[in-house]
Formats: C-alpha cells, structure tokens, sequence
C-alpha cells in the first residue's frame, strides 16, 4: 500500500484537508500492517504476547497484587481487519498498563512550584506534544501511589474532554527530571514490551479515534472514556521487529508531511504576497485606461494567481476599492455635472427641512481636503452624507408603551444587515403604536447602515428592495432615504461598504476592546464622493460585471476543491479496502 502513498502523495495533500487526511491514512495502513512489509523470519507476535502475559504477572506479583481471573481483560469487540500473517491481538488492557490521574480540589492549584508540590500534567497540555510551559503544581499528598508518576515513554491520554477532543494522546518522550503527576481528566497506557510509538500509531488512527469518541459516555460538554471501555479494546500486535519497521516508516513518512505542510504555507504566502502587490497596481491606477492595461496583464494569469477563496475575495475588495475611487471606468466630459444633481438633492432638502419644522436648517460644515480619503476625479464632488440623504434611527426595543394602539410588525435587527445584502431568513417581531409604524416603515431604495458591534458590523449597509411587507428597523440600525427618484442607491452602498468609508467609520467610532459603534451625528458627517450620475450608472455595472467575474471563480474553486476532494476520498477508501 505505501506505492499508493509514493504515487498520489500530492494529489492526496491538495484538498485544504488532505494532509490531515493523509497522515490518518499512513496510521490506519501501518496499524493494518500494509506500511512495510512483513518478513517470515520475524518472531511471531504469539511468542511476544507471552512474554508480556509472564511480564505483566511479574510486574503486578512485585506490586504484591496476584493476578486472578478477575483482573483478565476480556475483548468485547473485534477488530474491522484481517491480521498480517505472524501478527497476534489482544485487549488493550492486558498488553498495556492503563492508570487514572489523581483528583484533588480545585483550591490546591497552584502555578508556583513550591517545596512539598510537584508539577502536574492537565487535558491542555495534551496536543500533539506535551506542552510543559502551562503547568499546574499540587501538593504530593493527593499523589497516593508510585504508579501516578509519569515516567520515560508513557503515552498520556485525555479520557475527559470535549467530544472533539477526548481520547487525545501525547508520548512523553522527552527527559523527565523531576515528579510530574496527571490530573483527574487523563490517564496514562504504559506498553508493556511494545513500542510506545507504535500504540500511539493505534490510537491516532482515524478509525480508533472514532471508536473511542462513540464510546465515550456524554454529558453536556464533556465526553468521558472509562476504562471499561478503554482496557477491551482489540489491539493488533505484530511482531516486535516489525514494529521497529513500522515505527521508523511512519516517522519518515510524517516528516514528508511535515515537508509538504511547510510548502504549501510557504506557497500560499508567497502567492498571497504576490496577489497583494499586483493588486496593489490596480489600486494605484493613475485612472481608468491604466488600470484597463494593469487588469489586462493580470487577467492573462488568473488561473494561477487567483487559486484560494482568499486571493478572490481580495480581489474583490481591490475592484471595490477601485469603484469608489473612479478608477474602473473613463470619465465622460458630456455626462450632467455632478453639480446639478446635488443642487436638486439641495432643493429637496430645503423644502422638507421647512415643511418638517418650520426653521431654517442649521449649515453644514463644508468637507475640508484632509478629510477626503483620496483624491476625487474630475467632476467629482465631495458632500457630507446628510446633505444628501434624511437619514433617521429605528423604533427602540422595550419602550414602555401604556394603553397605545398597538400593532405587529416585522423588524431588521444588525444581525440582518450584511455588507451588501439583507439576511431575512430569521426575522422577529414588534409592537409598536399605529401612529409610530409610517415613521420606522422601510421604502424600496432605503439604505440601511448597522451603528455597531463587533469591529467588522460597524458601517455595515444593505439596500432594502421592498423584500418584506410593512418591514420597520430598530434603532441600532439606521435608515438613510434618497432624497430624489434618481439617486443610485447602489452607488452609496458600495462606498459605505467600501475601504474610505469603513476607515472614517474606525476613525470616529466609539470604541471598547472587541466593540465599535458610530453614532447618527458621525454618520452625517461622514465625506461622501459623488460622481456625475450617468458615470455612477457606469461604474456600478462595471462593478458588477467583474463580481459575477470573481463569483464565477470563486465558483470554480470551490468545485474544484470538491473534485480534489472526492479524489482524495476515493484513493484512501482504495487503501483501506485493499488493507
């Protein structure tokens, strides 16, 4: 079976999984006996058995314990192959010593080694190493027997954790100099006359694995693996010289994985090292005919340069970044000046402020040129956001509302609103007076901006299409109108959502550790670029034109993940079947 190996080793490493799958594969063919091949001049595994069966009654006739029909460990199951000619099997606990770690209350924890504590191993320092740099000391009372020390090559076991994780090993083969103790959650399998790495080869192999987690009792969080599940299972013994063989292949083949891992790292950092600086041309395009030139060289290498999800969607914040900017389409000397739109948007506004109150509108602060993020195109002019749109908060949650006439309505939340687009598969409803519903109702065109959470929801904004029947907002979530039936909604959500934008947004933003939030007054002060409206128009169809691109390659990708994937899948299924 390791011609399977040597022939498709890369083919089997390609899926973002395949190493992971790979190495699984290598310990399920070695515990199968197919990772080298056996030799007839070998001692049996029967005559190995026997001398762990006399060694295993030497060692507990030391302990003053005499070994009876009680203490023989019955296997309650089978294994799921045919043993390798020369090979024996036996339950797990008659050929390797299994202790439980000591228990003792929480308040003896101690993160200093004093005199009269020694160190003590728990589930988190059990990973693929032992990790010795977070350790806990306890006081060598709660130690009660000798047997509860760690010694040269016990393999350590995580017998409680979460399902994930439970039945976890790692080899303590490192120099132990001083007493270290394990914790109430592990346990320790000591190989009586068998390689420890060979046990542990057993243990890590997939199909092992996952008999251990499906019979581990469950609770909540925590799955557990008693010993009266762990000491019959069937273990397959092969002859001590092949172990030898096995071990020494195995350790030569993980090492060619680890090779392989450090080059696909190494290859998918230099790639996105080179995506980033040639993206970084698009985004430094002095206008549109030198980022059609700049397009047009990296579009000849798209099938090697855009092969992750993350190149594809780091292109498509480049072509964002680029939209914004005025630099994916030419300008037209023809097209109405910016100018006039903003002069209707300007009288609109008027007539509503005077309507609404009465009172002239207070000025507004003109955008000085530190506060533009780039340097607009011709044509283009720079605006405060509520000079061009009425923007408003939602209905508030919780609001003592007394005897009112009340009515349902559905309402977007934050979690609603995604860069880009709505999701409205979960919607929650409110009460809210009859009079208030016309003031909170959402209108097809109306965009919807989240005031915070997390770093990435702050500035969040989505335009509203009419998805949902009388649909209000709450108030974390504000509404921006147009003033004006030819104002291009799409045209500022793809500027809010955009790099300047969510920079301003970081910029002005409240801020805790893991929060942001912007309030209304920072939104409307936020600079906003217009463009001349049929350029708008323009440069939202490019826009979408090279998305449905990047969706078509993501696409791609993705499929072809799942063919590498299914390959892979295959090849393996191949092995262990002819194992």
């Amino acid at each position: 079976m390791s011609v399977v190996l040597s022939e498709h080793l890369r083919l089997l490493s390609t899926p973002p999984d395949g190493i992971q799958k790979l190495r699984g594969l290598i310990l399920e063919l070695a515990v199968r006996g197919k990772l080298v091949p056996q030799d007839p001049s070998d001692e049996p595994a029967s005559e190995l058995l026997l001398r762990i069966i006399q060694e295993q009654a030497r060692l507990e006739a030391a302990a003053t314990r005499k070994r009876n029909s009680k203490s023989v460990v019955e296997s309650n199951d089978s294994l799921s192959f045919d043993l390798p000619n020369g090979w024996a099997s036996s339950a797990l606990g008659e050929v390797i010593n299994i202790v439980r770690g000591i228990t003792f209350p929480s308040s003896e924890k101690s993160k200093l080694p004093e005199p009269g504590r020694v160190m003590c191993l728990r589930t988190t320092n059990v990973q693929d190493k032992i990790e010795w740099e977070d350790v806990l000391y306890i006081r060598s009372e709660f130690v009660t027997r000798e047997d509860q020390y760690l010694i040269a090559n016990d393999i350590v076991m995580s017998m409680a954790n979460s399902r994930e994780l439970v039945g976890k090993v790692a080899l303590a083969d490192t120099r132990i100099d001083e007493r270290v103790a394990f914790g109430g959650f592990l346990g320790v399998l000591r190989p009586i006359l068998i390689l420890p790495k060979f046990v542990m080869a057993f243990l890590r192999a997939p199909s092992i694995r996952s008999s251990l987690i499906d019979s581990a009792s469950q609770t909540t969080n925590i799955a557990n693996i008693s010993l009266a599940k762990l000491r019959p299972l069937q273990f397959p013994i092969p002859p001590l010289a092949e172990q030898h063989r096995i071990v020494a292949k195995v350790d030569k083949l993980m090492a060619l994985c680890d090779r392989l891992e450090t080059e696909q790292a190494d290859a998918e950092s230099a790639q996105a090292k080179l995506v980033e600086t040639l993206l970084g041309t698009l985004t430094q395009s002095a206008g549109a005919a030198d980022f059609a030139e700049n397009w047009k060289r990296i579009a000849q290498h798209f099938d090697t340069l855009f092969t992750t999800e993350f190149s594809v969607d780091a292109l498509k914040q480049a072509v964002l970044q680029l939209a914004v900017m005025g630099k994916l389409v030419p300008q037209e000397p023809n097209d109405e000046p910016s100018a006039r739109l903003i002069e209707r948007v300007a009288q609109e506004k008027a007539r509503l402020d005077a309507k609404g109150s009465g009172k002239k509108a207070k000025p507004i602060p003109v955008v000085k040129e530190d506060e533009t993020p780039f340097v607009a195109p011709e044509g283009w002019q720079w605006q405060r956001l509520e000079e061009l749109l009425t923007i408003s908060g939602g209905v508030t949650l919780g609001r003592k509302l007394g005897e009112r006439n009340l009515i349902s309505r559905p309402y977007l939340r934050v979690a609603n609103v995604q860069r880009g687009y709505l999701l409205l598969t979960q919607m929650k409803t409110i009460e809210v007076p009859v009079d208030e519903q016309d003031k909170y109702r959402l209108v097809e065109g109306d965009l919807l901006i989240t005031e915070g959470g997390d770093w990435d929801k702050v500035g969040r904004t989505a335009i509203w299409r009419n998805e949902i029947d009388d649909c209000l907002h709450q108030n974390h979530v504000f509404k921006a109108r147009r003033l004006t039936s030819d104002w291009n909604s799409r045209w500022t959500e793809m500027y809010l959502n955009a790099a300047p934008a969510r920079a301003y947004f970081a910029a002005s933003s409240k801020q805790t550790t893991n929060l942001a939030s912007i309030n209304m007054t920072q939104l409307k002060a936020c600079p906003f670029p217009v463009p001349p409206l049929p350029e708008q128009s323009r440069i939202v169809a490019k826009f979408d034109e090279l998305m449905a691109l990047c969706d078509h390659l993501r696409a791609e990708l993705v499929e072809s993940c799942a063919r590498h994937e299914r390959l892979a899948s295959t090849l393996i299924e191949s092995a262990l079947k002819a194992a």
